[in-house]
């Protein structure tokens, strides 16, 4: 025990960076098991897609919609669904929602306000269309 202090009083930066990292991870595990919707992968958005009707919403920006999004999918920006308006949505508050951006960061605020607006299975496309892209899915392309 006394060469761990030591060792801590000697390396005192190194210590509280160690100390961060296991805070920072701590933090990451509870918030995801916590959080209002779940993550997924490409090949389970098509599942949901094929086999329960799930719906895929589409939060970028208008000319990044147009230049590719998922088959079918809704666009609806982040200060829609902050004001609260879900558009064709409101109808389909049981099917599952599956909610893309770019790198699947910025969805997160998303998903958890839908989960809060009372939609049942909300869902997150993990690492977003870069994930979709890896996996060699198609892309539509212009308006819709």
């Amino acid at each position: 025990m006394q060469e761990y202090i030591a060792f801590f009083q000697e390396n005192m930066i190194l210590s509280l960076v160690w100390v961060g990292l296991l805070v920072a991870l701590i933090m990451n595990i509870v918030k995801s098991a916590t959080a209002a919707y779940k993550e997924i992968t490409a090949n389970e958005v098509t599942t949901l897609m094929n086999r329960e009707n799930g719906v895929v919403v589409d939060i970028r920006t208008q000319d990044e919609f147009r230049k590719g999004h998922i088959t079918d999918a809704v666009h609806i920006l982040p200060s829609d669904i902050k004001a609260g308006n879900f558009g064709s949505l409101e109808n389909r508050k049981s099917d599952p929602i599956i909610v893309v951006c770019k790198t699947g960061q910025t969805a997160q605020e998303s998903a958890n306000l839908l989960a809060k607006a009372g939609f049942e299975k909300v869902n997150l496309l993990k690492n977003g269309l870069i994930a979709w892209n890896e996996a060699n899915l198609p892309l539509v392309k212009g308006k819709k």
